[in-house]
């Protein structure tokens, strides 16, 4: 098996004095969130709202605001400045009523690239339906490093592109238990999509189709179970979820062609402590008529940050299987600290034939900074090791998974 080579990326943390809260406690159902101890905005002696210490009620329609300001380096980007945070708030009060979460940042790099996602979960007055939201756009040039797992970090392609996506999901639910299904819409935009570093030499990227722009429209089904209670730091619970999306001509795409996403998530809470055990599976398949080369499975490009130890784009092919464990556990008594270890192994199909002969490990460590002790909300700083001096820094506002 050949494994990738990783840039070193590098993110140095400056400042976390706008971090703040808006609201009361929450009281979760499947995930109480633990409030005790202590959080940045004690640390920092930031003035807490008297409304929040409350936690017998949980203020629907109150936000819990969680923002962080960084500055980054990678060898690709260079230096960049980065604005990341959440938003977490409940739309009722009725103790049934999960958390609901935004999630955004805004990323400039020295290489004028622009990174701008917005992920957002909103549930509605006892969990009757929940809106599932995916918004990005980017300005990215990036390296990519062919199709299927034999490809090397040697002499990436690289490419130039404007991207838009827009992925929208209506869910209700439909029994007693945690369970729901529901219809979306998808939108996948790549425009102006230049070849940069082309050597004269044909790249995987030149024979599988070389398009000046690619649009993928279609209309998602989804089964949804769910029963974590706060999607920002799950303590205990099943999260599972399955999509399938044929994409359409009729409705704007450039291809008819299918895709079927299973992404499944656990955790356990070990006895009377606070360490949590998680489990993670995601699993990425498109089959039908040609998938545009940008809208394939590739590392690092479904809605979390899965991989960590590899750049992302790494491995890019018709079908992606992926699995991760991280036991997450206390390091101060306060709460205010707290460490991870993790392992995960991801695989693609290769090309042009479709099996599976590769398998990209990887093993990491991480702290874990409390921003917010009500929402759940931490700061993550994780290093990843794969194989062969792969290898990289990751930070996050919130859990990985």
């Amino acid at each position: 098996m050949k494994f990738a080579k990783f840039n070193l990326g590098f993110y140095c943390l400056v400042f976390v004095s706008h971090t703040f809260s808006q609201t009361t406690s929450p009281k979760l159902n499947a995930s109480k969130q633990d409030s005790s101890g202590k959080d940045i905005i004690d640390v920092l002696k930031f003035k807490r709202p008297v409304d929040e210490r409350n936690t017998s009620r949980k203020n629907a329609g109150k936000a819990r605001v969680s923002l962080i300001p960084f500055v980054g380096y990678t060898l690709q980007t260079r230096l960049a400045a980065i604005i990341a945070g959440n938003v977490a708030f409940y739309s009722d009060n009725a103790a049934e009523t999960n958390q609901s979460a935004i999630v955004a940042s805004v990323s400039y790099s020295q290489n004028n690239q622009l990174i701008f996602p917005i992920l957002s979960n909103i549930w509605t007055r006892k969990n009757k339906y929940n809106f599932l939201g995916n918004w990005r756009y980017y300005k990215y040039p990036e390296n990519t490093y062919g199709l299927g797992g034999h490809t090397t970090s040697k002499n990436p392609t690289k490419l130039d592109y404007s991207y838009i996506l827009f992925r929208e999901s209506l869910l209700r639910h439909i029994s007693n238990s945690s369970v729901y299904a529901g219809i979306g819409y998808n939108l996948s935009i790549h425009k102006d999509i230049t070849q940069l570093n082309a050597s004269g030499m044909l790249t995987d990227f030149d024979l599988y189709g070389r398009p000046k722009n690619s649009v993928s429209s279609g209309i998602s089904f989804h089964v949804l179970f769910d029963n974590r209670g706060n999607t920002i730091n799950p303590m205990k619970g099943m999260y599972t979820n399955i999509t399938y999306c044929p994409y359409f001509k009729f409705i704007g795409g450039d291809n008819n062609w299918q895709s079927l996403t299973v992404d499944f998530r656990k955790y356990f809470k070990l006895g009377h402590s606070k360490n949590i055990l998680a489990f993670w599976s995601y699993n990425w398949f498109t089959f039908g008529s040609k998938a545009p080369y940008l809208d394939l499975p590739s590392t690092g490009w479904e809605a979390y940050t899965m991989g960590r130890g590899y750049i992302q784009s790494r491995l890019r092919g018709k079908n992606l299987v992926y699995a991760e464990t991280e036991y997450r556990f206390t390091l101060s008594r306060n709460g205010l600290f707290g460490g991870v270890i993790f392992a995960n192994a991801q695989s693609v199909s290769d090309w042009p034939g479709n099996k599976f002969t590769t398998i990209y490990p990887a093993i990491g460590s991480g702290i874990r900074v409390k921003l917010n002790k009500y929402s759940g909300t931490n700061l993550s700083i994780d290093y990843g090791f794969g194989i062969k001096g792969s290898r990289g820094l990751f930070i996050n506002v919130g859990e990985v998974f």
